[in-house]
This record gives structure tokens, sequence and C-alpha cells, in this order.
């Protein structure tokens, strides 16, 4: 990006103009309007400025519900080159499509790595915040473009030092651990790490740690992805039921699935916040200055 030619230019999917504005801001991009809408028959139309010749560009979309947003990334990606951009990007604060990674059972479709394909072909990068890898060690086992992962920890982190007085940063089960220990350590907080066993979607038990001499502090319960809520939830009952206050939970996604936000009210939630790597009342903690230098790299 050394010239005019090659400045970076980024366009917002629809939803996602507000993080794509800090974005431009701090990487001294330019703002290229999307003109998007819907036919009467639900299909796409799209159109960009005819002047992208030379240019390298970016789109930016966090893809929760990525069944309705797909098409119209796939189909912007396309436009962006047919009018001459030379190299588009993307930038996805949220991945979809990374938990069937395996067939469970006989004849499942592996979308983690169709997935992988379709963005891999119409993208030469991904910038991208904690993708939920599980069995994959890095996105470089089923994606072919260049990408970097960003790490939301350290907003997080900054954000329960300045909020929550007394935090105690507790983890929701074993897979937890990792987030826990990233965001506390940086603000010498404690952190503890439940345990949970999984019986289906919406049924989990869990088993509290050792809280001696912590009874004065205000937990926070820390993961990546709120989607339906029943781990925090049921967290949140084993922690009053052992005398600790309220929880605030904070999270890297939130997506909440139907009556998630319902469930984690009535189990006795103090406040809920989350990153904006998804567009919601919740999301709080901003990601942008983060995301800034990842972007600057590939782009």
């Amino acid at each position: 990006m050394n010239d005019d030619r090659n400045t970076l230019s980024l366009i917002a999917m629809p939803g996602n103009e507000p993080l794509t504005h800090a974005l431009s801001q701090q990487l001294g991009a330019k703002d290229v309007k999307l003109d998007a809408r819907r036919f009467p028959d639900g299909e796409s139309y799209l159109r960009l400025p005819h002047d992208l010749k030379g240019q390298h560009v970016a789109l930016v979309a966090s893809l929760d519900r990525p069944d309705d947003k797909l098409p119209a990334l796939l189909f912007a990606a396309d436009l962006a080159r047919d009018l001459g951009a030379e190299r588009v990007g993307l930038v996805c604060p949220y991945l979809p499509y990374m938990r069937q990674d395996v067939r469970f059972h006989p004849g499942e479709a592996l979308t983690s790595r169709t997935f992988a394909r379709w963005l891999s072909a119409y993208f030469d990068w991904l910038v991208t915040v904690d993708p939920h890898l599980h069995r994959y060690h890095s996105l470089d086992e089923i994606y072919t473009l260049e990408s970097e992962v960003v790490a939301a920890a350290p907003a997080l982190s900054e954000w329960i030092e300045a909020s929550v007085d007394q935090a105690l940063v507790i983890g929701p089960d074993d897979e937890s651990e990792q987030w826990v220990r990233a965001v506390a350590e940086p603000a010498d907080l404690p952190w503890r790490v439940m345990s949970k066993t999984r019986f289906g979607d919406r049924d989990v038990r869990l088993d509290v740690p050792d809280l001696s001499g912590l009874g004065d502090h205000t937990p926070v319960l820390v993961d990546d992805i709120i989607s339906s809520g029943a781990t925090v939830a049921e967290a949140t009952r084993h922690l009053l039921e052992a005398g600790l206050p309220a929880p605030v939970v904070v999270a890297v996604h939130g997506l909440f699935g139907d009556r998630s936000r319902e469930l984690l009210r009535h189990a006795g939630v103090a406040r809920v916040v989350c990153t904006n790597s998804v567009n919601a009342p919740e999301s709080d903690i901003g990601l942008s200055r983060l995301l800034v230098p990842a972007i600057a790299r590939l782009a």
C-alpha cells in the first residue's frame, strides 16, 4: 500500500458499517459504499463504484447467521474483482462453519472444509477473531488463502479490569481454560475453571472448583461463544448456589440463539457483554484496534 492506486478501500457488507468506519479511520483507508438491496423475489442486487482498477479492497462482514449472508458476500467479492480490484480480502470477525470438522455420523457433510474452499476461491486473504478451532490446529489446514487470527483476550481483559471490581474470572468448562488464562493473567486477576459434562445441546452438568477465600469477588464468566446460553446459565446457577454474587458474563462472540437471552436472565446473570465481532445489543467491547495491525499486514 505504498501508492495511491493501492490505498486500501474498505467495503461494509450490510450491518457492518460501524466497524468498517472505525477501521477505515485507523487505517487511513477509503470507505467505498456498497449499494445492496433485495429484489422482490429475494435475490440480491449489488452495485459498487466503477473505479476499483488496481485497488486493494477488503470486505468487512461478520458472518453470524451465514446462510442469509453468504451469497451477497461472494457476489460482492466477485464484483470488486470484476471492476478491477487487484487484491480482495475479507475482514470477518466471526467466522462460521467450524464445528463440523469430522463426520460424527456416516454421510454427514464436512461443512467446515466446503466453506473454507468457497472463501479461499473468492478472497486473497482473511482476518478473523478467535475462530472455534477444535480438531484443526490452524486455519491453514482447510483454508488456502492467507489468513491471520486476532485474539480478543486483550480487549476482554481491559474491559474487565476497568469495569468489574474484584473480578474473579471463571471458565464454564474445561475447553474455556485457554480463554480464562489469557484474559485473567495480563490483569493479574484470580481465575478458576469449572468442569462440564454435556448430555445434549441444552443439557449440561457442571462441577464448581474450589472457591475458598474468593467469596467477596465478583465472578466473571468468560467464554468464546454464547449460542444457546445453556452452559453459562448452568454455571450461573452453580455460582449463586455457592454463595457468590450474580456473575457478569463476558464473551467473544455473542450469537444468541432462540430464547438464550431469556435463559440467561432467568438464571440470574447480572450482565452480558460481548465484543463487536457480532452486531448485538451486548456488543460493548470494540475490536477495531486489535484488527488494524493484521489487516495492514495482509492488505
